[in-house]
């Protein structure tokens, strides 16, 4: 009888443990969590440079009119500079490089880097800077802006509009620095950019999607 009370001591002790640990991890998460402040107006403004640990430049392209087709560029750079109280004042300005395209493909990769698609070896980087920058909404209350600007690829340049949502803000005791979340998306014409191979089974027009976080100077 003894040796089955020090066996359900045991096991309830060991319990205890495991609850008192998940307690306190519980508790820790909670103290590294940031408290996010939604609001724009609340926003720390000022310059912000590109956390390129927490980004995501992805494109999506229509394939045979069956499926999309996904992909994504892993080096790609960009500067934000707005004041929440000002945000017509903002501008955007980014830069990728075309020879980090992602398709889970080498062979497809290195192809798309030819002269048919997109040139790489003359035209290395994409860039992006705004010009203008409106409310989404009328009354501009909400955290969504277009940023109307010029794109260049392949060495032409076209405007483009990226419909940009602000997420949030955040002390992050992980950088040590105010950090910024931030979204857009926007759509291009491949045939825009000299890129006209293969139209319709490889679609023409592109969705562009940003997903990322901008560490304030």
């Amino acid at each position: 009888m003894q040796t089955i009370i020090r066996h359900i001591n045991s096991q309830y002790r060991h319990i205890l443990a495991i609850l008192f640990a998940l307690v306190s991890l519980s508790g820790c998460i909670s103290w590294v969590t940031p408290s996010v402040t939604p609001e724009l107006v609340q926003l720390k403004g000022g310059e912000f440079t590109l956390d390129p640990n927490h980004a995501a430049l992805i494109f999506k392209i229509p394939h045979l009119g069956l499926s999309t087709y996904v992909g994504r560029f892993n080096q790609f750079d960009a500067q934000l500079n707005f004041d929440p109280n000002n945000m017509q004042a903002a501008s955007l300005v980014a830069s990728v490089q075309i020879s980090s395209i992602d398709v889970n493909n080498e062979k497809l990769a290195t192809t798309l880097q030819n002269s048919t698609w997109f040139d790489s070896q003359t035209f290395p980087q994409a860039l992006f800077k705004s010009q203008k920058v409106t409310p989404i909404n009328a009354d501009g209350s909400d955290n969504q802006f277009a940023f109307e600007g010029l794109l260049t690829l392949r060495g032409v340049t076209k405007p483009v509009t990226f419909s940009a949502t602000f997420h949030g803000g955040a002390d992050n005791w992980m950088t040590g620095k105010y950090t910024l979340g931030f979204s857009a998306v926007g759509t291009i014409k491949r045939s825009d950019f000299d890129m006209s191979s293969y139209i319709p089974i490889v679609g023409d027009k592109i969705t562009l999607e940003i997903y990322a976080e901008f560490l304030k100077q």
